[in-house]
Protein backbone atom coordinates (compact mmCIF):
# COMPACT_ATOMS: atom_id res chain seq x y z
CA UNK A 1 0.00 0.00 0.00
CA UNK A 2 2.77 2.46 1.00
CA UNK A 3 6.38 1.52 0.47
CA UNK A 4 9.56 3.54 1.04
CA UNK A 5 12.54 1.91 -0.67
CA UNK A 6 16.02 3.19 0.25
CA UNK A 7 14.72 6.76 0.32
CA UNK A 8 17.68 9.09 0.82
CA UNK A 9 17.42 12.77 1.72
CA UNK A 10 20.16 15.22 2.70
CA UNK A 11 19.66 18.27 4.89
CA UNK A 12 22.79 20.26 5.76
CA UNK A 13 25.11 17.66 7.34
CA UNK A 14 22.34 15.16 8.05
CA UNK A 15 21.67 12.17 5.79
CA UNK A 16 18.32 10.43 6.14
CA UNK A 17 17.69 6.95 4.75
CA UNK A 18 14.28 5.37 5.12
CA UNK A 19 12.98 1.88 4.38
CA UNK A 20 9.42 1.22 5.49
CA UNK A 21 6.48 -0.84 4.25
CA UNK A 22 2.96 -0.10 5.45
CA UNK A 23 0.19 -2.57 4.68
CA UNK A 24 -3.30 -1.60 3.57
CA UNK A 25 -5.80 -0.92 6.34
CA UNK A 26 -3.19 -0.51 9.08
CA UNK A 27 -2.59 2.46 11.36
CA UNK A 28 1.14 3.02 11.84
CA UNK A 29 2.40 5.33 14.58
CA UNK A 30 5.63 7.06 13.58
CA UNK A 31 7.61 7.59 16.77
CA UNK A 32 11.07 8.52 17.99
CA UNK A 33 13.11 11.24 19.69
CA UNK A 34 12.84 14.86 18.57
CA UNK A 35 14.90 15.63 15.48
CA UNK A 36 15.24 11.97 14.49
CA UNK A 37 13.41 12.37 11.19
CA UNK A 38 9.70 11.64 11.76
CA UNK A 39 8.42 14.81 10.12
CA UNK A 40 11.07 14.51 7.41
CA UNK A 41 9.78 11.06 6.51
CA UNK A 42 6.19 12.31 6.42
CA UNK A 43 7.19 15.33 4.30
CA UNK A 44 8.94 13.02 1.81
CA UNK A 45 5.82 10.89 1.49
CA UNK A 46 3.57 13.94 1.15
CA UNK A 47 5.82 15.52 -1.48
CA UNK A 48 6.80 18.67 0.37
CA UNK A 49 10.42 17.65 -0.12
CA UNK A 50 11.96 15.24 -2.64
CA UNK A 51 14.50 12.46 -2.02
CA UNK A 52 17.97 12.41 -3.53
CA UNK A 53 17.46 8.76 -4.41
CA UNK A 54 15.18 5.84 -3.71
CA UNK A 55 11.49 5.42 -4.37
CA UNK A 56 8.16 5.96 -2.64
CA UNK A 57 5.28 3.83 -3.88
CA UNK A 58 1.62 4.28 -3.04
CA UNK A 59 -0.84 1.65 -4.22
CA UNK A 60 1.91 0.12 -6.34
CA UNK A 61 2.85 3.32 -8.18
CA UNK A 62 5.76 5.68 -7.64
CA UNK A 63 4.83 9.15 -6.38
CA UNK A 64 8.35 10.61 -6.49
CA UNK A 65 8.38 13.83 -8.49
CA UNK A 66 4.64 14.36 -8.22
CA UNK A 67 3.27 17.52 -6.62
CA UNK A 68 1.58 17.01 -3.21
CA UNK A 69 -1.90 17.60 -4.63
CA UNK A 70 -1.34 14.86 -7.23
CA UNK A 71 -0.46 12.24 -4.62
CA UNK A 72 -3.16 9.90 -3.28
CA UNK A 73 -3.07 11.20 0.28
CA UNK A 74 -5.31 13.14 2.62
CA UNK A 75 -3.33 15.15 5.18
CA UNK A 76 -4.14 16.41 8.66
CA UNK A 77 -1.66 18.52 10.61
CA UNK A 78 -1.27 19.89 14.13
CA UNK A 79 -2.53 23.22 12.83
CA UNK A 80 -5.98 22.66 11.41
CA UNK A 81 -5.31 24.94 8.39
CA UNK A 82 -8.86 26.19 8.06
CA UNK A 83 -9.53 29.35 6.06
CA UNK A 84 -10.82 32.02 8.42
CA UNK A 85 -13.08 33.69 5.83
CA UNK A 86 -14.82 30.44 4.83
CA UNK A 87 -17.61 28.67 6.68
CA UNK A 88 -17.32 25.14 8.03
CA UNK A 89 -19.28 23.93 4.99
CA UNK A 90 -16.88 25.68 2.60
CA UNK A 91 -13.75 24.55 4.43
CA UNK A 92 -14.89 20.92 4.18
CA UNK A 93 -15.86 21.48 0.54
CA UNK A 94 -12.29 22.43 -0.33
CA UNK A 95 -11.45 18.77 0.05
CA UNK A 96 -13.69 18.10 -2.94
CA UNK A 97 -12.99 21.07 -5.20
CA UNK A 98 -10.57 23.99 -4.71
CA UNK A 99 -13.02 26.35 -6.39
CA UNK A 100 -15.98 25.00 -4.37
CA UNK A 101 -17.86 24.14 -7.56
CA UNK A 102 -19.78 21.26 -6.07
CA UNK A 103 -22.49 18.97 -7.34
CA UNK A 104 -25.59 18.21 -5.26
CA UNK A 105 -24.06 14.84 -4.47
CA UNK A 106 -20.89 16.49 -3.18
CA UNK A 107 -22.90 18.98 -1.12
CA UNK A 108 -24.68 16.06 0.51
CA UNK A 109 -21.32 14.36 1.11
CA UNK A 110 -20.23 17.45 3.07
CA UNK A 111 -23.31 17.19 5.27
CA UNK A 112 -22.81 13.45 5.79
CA UNK A 113 -19.13 13.89 6.67
CA UNK A 114 -19.89 16.76 9.05
CA UNK A 115 -22.45 14.56 10.76
CA UNK A 116 -19.96 11.72 11.15
CA UNK A 117 -17.48 13.95 12.97
CA UNK A 118 -20.13 15.81 14.95
CA UNK A 119 -20.09 19.29 13.38
CA UNK A 120 -23.25 19.10 11.25
CA UNK A 121 -24.89 21.79 13.40
CA UNK A 122 -21.97 24.16 12.74
CA UNK A 123 -21.86 24.15 8.93
CA UNK A 124 -22.58 27.86 8.52
CA UNK A 125 -20.20 29.09 11.22
CA UNK A 126 -16.77 30.63 10.66
CA UNK A 127 -13.70 28.99 12.27
CA UNK A 128 -13.31 31.87 14.76
CA UNK A 129 -16.58 30.80 16.36
CA UNK A 130 -15.40 27.23 16.95
CA UNK A 131 -13.43 25.64 19.76
CA UNK A 132 -10.06 24.02 19.08
CA UNK A 133 -11.62 20.57 19.12
CA UNK A 134 -14.38 21.64 16.75
CA UNK A 135 -11.85 23.10 14.30
CA UNK A 136 -9.92 19.83 14.27
CA UNK A 137 -13.17 17.96 13.63
CA UNK A 138 -13.77 20.19 10.60
CA UNK A 139 -10.24 19.48 9.34
CA UNK A 140 -10.89 15.77 9.86
CA UNK A 141 -14.14 16.02 7.88
CA UNK A 142 -12.19 17.66 5.04
CA UNK A 143 -9.90 14.60 5.04
CA UNK A 144 -12.89 12.31 5.13
CA UNK A 145 -14.65 13.71 2.04
CA UNK A 146 -11.59 13.13 -0.12
CA UNK A 147 -11.47 9.87 -2.07
CA UNK A 148 -7.94 8.98 -0.93
CA UNK A 149 -7.43 5.77 1.02
CA UNK A 150 -4.21 6.87 2.73
CA UNK A 151 -4.13 9.49 5.49
CA UNK A 152 -0.99 11.28 6.68
CA UNK A 153 -1.41 12.71 10.18
CA UNK A 154 1.27 14.96 11.70
CA UNK A 155 0.51 15.21 15.43
CA UNK A 156 -2.99 16.49 14.65
CA UNK A 157 -4.27 16.42 18.22
CA UNK A 158 -1.15 17.14 20.31
CA UNK A 159 -2.34 20.66 21.22
CA UNK A 160 -5.64 19.38 22.62
CA UNK A 161 -6.22 18.47 26.26
CA UNK A 162 -5.89 14.75 27.11
CA UNK A 163 -9.63 14.03 27.29
CA UNK A 164 -10.37 15.71 23.96
CA UNK A 165 -7.30 14.13 22.36
CA UNK A 166 -8.51 10.69 23.42
CA UNK A 167 -11.95 11.44 21.96
CA UNK A 168 -10.47 12.55 18.64
CA UNK A 169 -8.22 9.49 18.41
CA UNK A 170 -11.21 7.22 18.99
CA UNK A 171 -13.07 9.10 16.25
CA UNK A 172 -10.21 8.65 13.77
CA UNK A 173 -9.95 4.96 14.64
CA UNK A 174 -13.66 4.48 13.97
CA UNK A 175 -13.61 6.41 10.68
CA UNK A 176 -10.58 4.59 9.28
CA UNK A 177 -12.08 1.23 10.16
CA UNK A 178 -15.34 2.10 8.40
CA UNK A 179 -13.51 3.24 5.26
CA UNK A 180 -10.58 0.77 5.40
CA UNK A 181 -8.18 3.72 5.42
CA UNK A 182 -4.41 3.29 5.77
CA UNK A 183 -2.86 5.75 8.23
CA UNK A 184 0.68 6.99 8.86
CA UNK A 185 0.63 9.14 11.99
CA UNK A 186 3.43 11.06 13.71
CA UNK A 187 2.98 11.17 17.47
CA UNK A 188 5.10 11.83 20.56
CA UNK A 189 2.59 10.14 22.87
CA UNK A 190 3.05 6.39 23.33
CA UNK A 191 -0.38 6.12 24.95
CA UNK A 192 -1.92 7.70 21.85
CA UNK A 193 -0.08 5.20 19.67
CA UNK A 194 -1.30 2.27 21.75
CA UNK A 195 -4.84 3.63 21.73
CA UNK A 196 -5.17 3.90 17.95
CA UNK A 197 -2.34 2.19 16.08
CA UNK A 198 -2.01 -1.39 14.89
CA UNK A 199 1.69 -0.94 14.04
CA UNK A 200 4.61 1.34 14.86
CA UNK A 201 7.78 2.57 13.19
CA UNK A 202 10.56 3.85 15.45
CA UNK A 203 12.77 6.54 13.91
CA UNK A 204 16.23 7.17 15.34
CA UNK A 205 19.58 8.17 13.87
CA UNK A 206 17.80 9.41 10.73
CA UNK A 207 16.45 5.99 9.78
CA UNK A 208 13.74 3.45 10.65
CA UNK A 209 15.44 1.53 13.44
CA UNK A 210 12.53 -0.77 14.20
CA UNK A 211 9.01 -1.49 12.95
CA UNK A 212 6.37 -3.98 13.99
CA UNK A 213 3.04 -4.51 15.67
CA UNK A 214 2.05 -2.05 18.37
CA UNK A 215 2.04 -4.69 21.12
CA UNK A 216 5.79 -5.10 20.55
CA UNK A 217 6.33 -1.50 21.66
CA UNK A 218 7.59 -2.22 25.19
CA UNK A 219 10.51 -1.40 27.46
CA UNK A 220 11.71 -5.01 26.96
CA UNK A 221 12.26 -4.49 23.22
CA UNK A 222 15.51 -5.84 21.81
CA UNK A 223 16.33 -2.43 20.33
CA UNK A 224 17.94 -0.68 23.30
CA UNK A 225 17.18 2.85 22.14
CA UNK A 226 13.54 1.96 21.54
CA UNK A 227 13.27 0.29 24.94
CA UNK A 228 14.72 3.41 26.59
CA UNK A 229 12.32 5.62 24.61
CA UNK A 230 9.33 3.59 25.79
CA UNK A 231 10.57 3.52 29.39
CA UNK A 232 11.10 7.29 29.45
CA UNK A 233 7.54 7.83 28.27
CA UNK A 234 5.95 5.70 31.01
Amino acid sequence: MLNLKSVNYHYHQECFCFDLKIEKGTITALMGPSGAGKSTLLSLVAGFIEPVSGDIEAQGRSVVGKAPYLRPFSMLFQEHNLFAHLTVRENIGLGLHPGLKLTKQQQQLIIDSARQVGVDQLLDRLPEHLSGGQRQRVALARCFVQPHSIWLLDEPFSALDPVLREEMLALVKRLVKERNITVLMVTHHINDAKAIASHYAFIANYQVESAGRIEELTEQHSNKQLAEFVLAAQ
